[in-house]
């Protein structure tokens, strides 16, 4: 299928997400630009295809008035006809090839995308790797922190209770002491008279 003026006026290009690209404006602009001169090259194509046709078919004596009064300023151009065949030739080709530029930058800046997208995924995955990795590390020394203070509170709690069984112990020995003592001074003094205590 050859490749109009009309096909690049109305041709759609997608979107690319997450990705820089070109200016659609600047773009437009320049297909606009492209298919002004792709008109006129084929306009000078098609005058010359006439011009050509006109001529060879003048070359019969009866004909050859026709042309020359119709056109004496073009009567130089056959001599250059060939070089702007040769140029709207080579303007579908310069065309094409912009073109053909154009979708192997499109597709250079997608796979630009793509493996800056991989990358990025890549990166925040590891990224988040290494911050689980921390946090378990944190989690793994904060409960083994808090296991060896469990541990010394509990032995300062066994200390305690020993303390306290020791002072009971000390206590109950000192007041059993002074009961006896108390008791023996009764004991050997024998009653006390009544009188004795001012009764």
């Amino acid at each position: 299928m050859a490749l109009t003026p009309d096909d690049v006026v109305t041709k759609q290009f997608q979107h690319v997400r997450f990705k820089e690209g070109f200016d659609p404006d600047e773009v437009d602009d320049f297909l606009d630009e492209i298919v002004v001169e792709w008109r006129k090259t084929i306009a000078e194509n098609e005058e010359l295809k006439a011009k050509l046709a006109a001529y060879e078919s003048g070359q019969a004596p009866a004909a050859a008035p026709e042309p020359v009064a119709e056109a004496p300023a073009p009567a130089p151009t056959p001599a250059p006809a060939p070089a702007p065949v040769a140029d709207a030739s080579g303007g579908a080709a310069a065309s094409a090839g912009i073109i053909e530029l154009a979708q192997r930058l499109h597709d250079e800046h997608v796979a630009e995308g793509q493996a800056k997208r991989d990358q990025l995924i890549a990166d925040a995955q590891a990224q988040a790797a290494s911050i689980v990795a921390e946090a378990e590390t944190k989690g793994r020394e904060e409960l083994a922190r808090l296991e060896r203070e469990r541990t010394t509170l509990e032995g300062r709690i066994t200390e305690l209770r020993q303390f306290e069984r020791d002072y009971r112990q000390q206590l109950r020995t000192y007041i059993e002491g002074h009961l006896r003592d108390l008791d023996a001074s009764t004991n050997a003094s024998g009653p006390t008279p009544v009188s004795a205590i001012g009764l």
